[in-house]
């Protein structure tokens, strides 16, 4: 079994990994080398972001926010935190799900995004993770990691900024919003997850 932190940081990873992507290809694109290929690029990476980013949400709030809470010294405030500034996030995917790289808010949309994704989970990482590590043992830590797994399957693909992120609402809207985004997906062509 996976450990749940492991797994959020895999998550983490891969975003920053993709977020440094499309810094690169902003800097191609500032040189005069923006054609439609690699706008096409750009938006191909977004929607990695997007898919990812959402359902690294999803599945937090669901599962991993609920056991901070609980178990977490400060946990409540942690939490709070947490999924205030991931409220935040989604909202700015949303907007930027729709938008095409040559929009003129691409870019500074693109660029608040990264830096709030990157605070995000320079927070989650530095001031939630260790007090997690302290507070569940190492089989907890496994439960956590096969639950994050499971719901990841079922998570939603786009972010829904409107839904509640009570984990109990979650649970069931959330599987159904990540149902329903699967079949868009399907009928749109969209891949990315």
């Amino acid at each position: 079994m996976t450990d749940a932190i492991e797994l959020l940081r895999r998550d983490h990873d891969e975003v920053r990994a993709l977020l440094a992507q499309l810094e690169m290809t902003q800097l191609e694109a500032s040189t005069g080398q923006d054609r439609a290929d690699e706008r096409e690029r750009r938006r191909a990476l977004v929607l990695r972001v997007v898919v990812r980013e959402s359902a690294h949400e999803a599945i937090e709030e669901q599962y991993f926010w609920p056991v901070v809470r609980r178990r977490v010294h400060d946990g409540a405030r942690l939490a709070d935190e947490a999924v205030n500034q991931e409220l935040e996030l989604k909202r700015m995917l949303d907007v930027l799900d729709g938008l095409d790289p040559a929009a003129p808010r691409f870019e500074p949309l693109l660029r608040q995004f990264t830096g709030s994704g990157r605070a995000h989970h320079e927070f989650e990482e530095r001031r939630v993770w260790p007090g997690v590590r302290l507070a569940l043992s190492e089989q907890e830590l496994a439960e956590l990691g096969a639950q994050l797994e499971q719901g990841r399957r079922l998570a939603p693909t786009r972010p829904h900024p409107n839904l509640s992120p009570e984990p109990e609402v979650l649970r069931l809207a959330g599987r159904i919003a990540g149902a329903t985004d699967r079949i868009r997906d399907a009928l749109a062509g969209r891949s990315g997850h």
